[in-house]
């Protein structure tokens, strides 16, 4: 198992849980591609807890009923770096 800091863990813990016990009981309705729960772990694990909750913040404020949705990825890390000082995969 990759170890990752533990902020991170604690960050994605109820993302992971909204995905396995919550989301398979609501109506498929997502706006944007990927998912706004997929969008939020991949900018956690790319920016760090600050900037990834930051951006998936923004994210979730945009799925509303007049945003037209569609493809939006997460951006790529500033610099080239990780946040935490790994070396981008």
């Amino acid at each position: 198992m990759e170890k990752r800091p533990v902020a991170r863990r604690v960050f994605q813990a109820p993302i992971h849980f909204y995905r396995k016990a919550i989301s398979p009981h609501l109506p498929p309705s997502c706006r944007f591609a990927p998912t706004c729960s997929a969008y939020a772990l991949e900018a956690i694990e790319k920016h760090g807890v600050l900037r990834g909750s930051w951006l998936a913040a923004r994210r979730i404020s945009r799925c509303h009923p007049f945003h037209a949705g569609g493809y939006d990825p997460v951006p790529p890390v500033r610099g080239g770096k990780q946040s935490d000082g790994e070396k981008p995969t």
